[in-house]
């Protein structure tokens, strides 16, 4: 069992590299060997609209032929079992790092022809891990659930399958006196101490689950 793991936050030992971490330590707990990549560490763009991916001339199954660092990475989808991919949300969305990297990773994927019928050759499923700012009160009223839900249902159509699970109210600064912010940092480590620990737990069953669906998705 092989499992990519991306981590989507320029911060390598923030809030979603540690639920990141967490999946990825269920992952191995059940044998799986999994490669991390942190991708604000890489050079590479969203899709530029090449359509070299949708010419009739090309044989499929066909990975982005976009030269950068993600190239040879988005090779390795081919042979692989599961992917993870971890963000934090930045104005309602993926940050711009995940977003070209699930853009580059799907497109070339997408049957332009018949929607209903991807072009990648087999199913393999995907974690996706959201952390962010606001309250769970809040995810519905600000339609994240509508956001995030496309993005859940793209990586499904085109891969095989993909379960979501959220961090919600997560800790952004160190120190709150110095930044910003419609909260006290006491509230903040208080939520955290309380609730922070059952997120990341949810991330290593969510790995440990990844791990072993290779026998039920084929």
């Amino acid at each position: 069992m092989k499992i990519l793991a991306f981590n989507g936050s320029p911060r390598l030992k923030g809030n979603s590299a540690t639920m990141l971490d967490n999946a990825i330590q269920g992952a191995r707990e059940n044998g799986a060997e999994v490669e991390l990549f942190n991708l604000y560490t890489m050079q590479f763009s969203g899709c530029i609209s090449c359509f070299a991916c949708k010419r009739l001339n090309k044989e499929r199954p066909i990975v982005c032929v976009v030269k950068d660092d993600l190239q040879p990475i988005l090779e390795k989808v081919r042979e692989i079992d599961a992917i993870i991919i971890a963000t934090p949300v930045y104005y309602s969305s993926e940050t711009a790092a995940t977003r070209a990297l699930i853009e580059r990773l799907c497109f070339p994927y997408l049957n332009y022809a018949d929607y209903s019928n991807s072009h990648f050759p087999r199913k393999i499923p995907v974690g996706l891990i959201y952390t962010m700012n606001i309250p769970s009160e809040q995810f519905e009223p600000l339609g994240y659930n509508i956001t995030f839900g496309r993005t859940k249902d793209t990586l499904a159509r085109e891969l095989g399958s993909c379960t979501m699970i959220l961090a919600n109210n997560t800790t952004q600064y160190n120190d709150y006196s110095k930044y910003e912010a419609n909260t006290t940092g006491e509230a903040k480590k208080a939520y955290r101490d309380t609730h922070f620990s059952d997120d990341c737990r949810k991330a290593q069953q969510l790995g440990q689950q990844l791990a072993t669906v290779k026998s039920l998705i084929s």
